[in-house]
């Protein structure tokens, strides 16, 4: 019943967002947390301000157009979804850096279990948390150096339409970037 969940919501209980991943998954997604519209609609990435869908039929990740309500979807082409802190919120402040932690240890129990080839991080905040990197060392989007339990990790602008550090000609080469990384890199 949608009133119900807003009711919850507005009292601060939102319901948890599931995991899509079915094996074997080429990518694996990562979010940060579930945000509220996301928690209330049961789909990952579902804010109107966010891009990520838009960005992934784009850049040639899926073949055609899709939207929020078809995330449950992305095993067709061998993508799943996960966020490192369960607990949805209206954005990442409030999060505290022990579920920052726990999330980290969650995501490599996952990492091994599916042994995706790459491990695609939403945000550069998100990546800096996992790997404990100073906001004083910068990231730069793309491929990185570091491997997260044997899969290459990659690393995409946030999406989020409240994210001002990366135009929307970036976040698309990034995608795209990571497109071209994903047809050529199977996990052995």
């Amino acid at each position: 019943m949608a009133g119900d969940s807003f009711r919850r919501a507005a009292v601060g209980v939102l319901p948890l967002l599931r995991d899509c991943i079915v094996p074997p998954v080429r990518v694996l997604f990562v979010g940060i947390n579930p945000g509220v519209r996301s928690a209330l609609t049961g789909h990952h990435f579902a804010g109107y301000s966010n891009r990520f869908w838009k960005l992934m039929y784009e850049s040639g990740l899926v073949p055609e157009p899709i939207t929020y309500v078809d995330d449950r979807r992305l095993p067709e082409w061998g993508f799943g979804i996960t966020n490192l802190v369960p607990r949805p919120t209206p954005g990442i402040d409030t999060l505290r850096r022990e579920e920052y932690v726990a999330g980290a240890r969650v995501l490599k129990r996952k990492v091994r279990r599916v042994q995706p080839a790459v491990v695609a991080f939403v945000g550069v905040t998100l990546f800096r948390s996992v790997f404990e990197r100073p906001v004083s060392q910068p990231v730069r989007v793309g491929l990185q150096s570091e491997t997260l339990e044997g899969a290459g990790v990659f690393v995409l602008p946030n999406p989020s339409g409240r994210n001002a550090n990366f135009s929307y000609a970036e976040m698309l080469a990034a995608f795209s970037s990571l497109a071209r990384f994903a047809k050529r890199t199977r996990r052995s």
